[in-house]
């Protein structure tokens, strides 16, 4: 119980890091600690006041992840299950991978491709901490022959989906295109154009699979799924109008983080439903 208890709490605390680091990187804030790392403007405790206020704020949050993860690590090392424990090493391991890009971020003054890789991380993190806390909980389980693999390829569409939003995001391609269309085509010629494009198609393609699955489990009377993708498909469909409102507010800070919040927890609830699926 005290270990389900502590993966949830961390599962929570990973979702507000990666919040909180849509913000930090919306508000430009990612260098408020200077070229330092793991000092902040060469102090251990800086003066605390603007973009290093930020910074340090998600460094500080950061380091208590580390320490809950190394908890959970340290807790199921010892268990008979060796798929338990060598999930358990896998989230140590990309934690420690995190540590170590993001203070490549910081040397190398936030190269789109390594930030975008480093939420990518952040969201793999994410889904192993949600897999211990499913397995530790004994919770009950739907059984489905052909859900499994339709939500795998959602996954795999979400990450793909999340990834280029980040890199339209940190290359500032977001202003790109239209809300609608991008230089009255579908088919830009440009590749900020080309790439924020892209996002949108995905993301299209995400809604509609989403949409699909949740009329699949109401079809077949999937009473554990039903819930879960009548809440998928509501923050689907708010994702979309966010993304709209995001460019009519020329990248509102505000609605760029609300953005990264709807779909870190949609991406969060799609592997936690994924994992009460049983293929037999």
């Amino acid at each position: 119980m005290y270990l389900k208890k502590l993966t949830f709490i961390t599962i929570v605390l990973t979702y507000f890091l990666i919040v909180f680091g849509g913000y930090v990187a919306s508000s430009e804030s990612g260098m408020g600690c200077g070229p330092d790392w793991p000092l902040c403007n060469g102090e251990v405790i800086p003066e605390l006041q603007g973009e290093t206020l930020i910074e340090f704020g998600h460094r500080v949050i950061g380091a208590i992840l580390f320490i809950f993860t190394s908890i959970i690590f340290w807790k199921l090392k010892t268990e008979d299950n060796s798929k338990v424990r060598h999930v358990a090493n896998w989230l140590l391991t990309l934690l420690i991978i995190q540590l170590i890009m993001g203070a490549i971020v910081v040397f190398y003054h936030l190269p789109p491709v390594i930030i975008t890789i480093h939420l990518l991380i952040a969201m793999i993190f994410l889904a192993l901490l949600i897999w211990i806390w499913r397995n530790q909980s004994h919770a009950s389980s739907e059984k489905s022959q052909s859900l499994k693999k339709h939500f795998h390829f959602l996954t795999l569409l979400l990450i793909i989906t999340i990834g280029l939003g980040a890199y339209v995001k940190h290359n500032h391609y977001g202003l790109a295109c239209g809300w609608l269309t991008c230089n009255n085509s579908f088919f830009p010629n440009s590749i900020s154009g080309f790439f924020q494009t892209i996002h949108r198609y995905v993301a299209f393609i995400v809604s509609i699979h989403i949409v699909y699955i949740t009329y699949y489990v109401f079809q077949n009377n999937l009473s554990l799924l039903k819930g879960r993708m009548v809440v998928a498909t509501i923050i689907i469909f708010i994702q979309l109008l966010i993304g709209i409102l995001t460019i009519l507010s020329n990248i509102s800070i505000s609605y760029a983080v609300i953005h990264l919040a709807a779909a870190t927890l949609l991406f969060a609830i799609v592997i936690e439903t994924s994992f009460v699926i049983r293929k037999d």
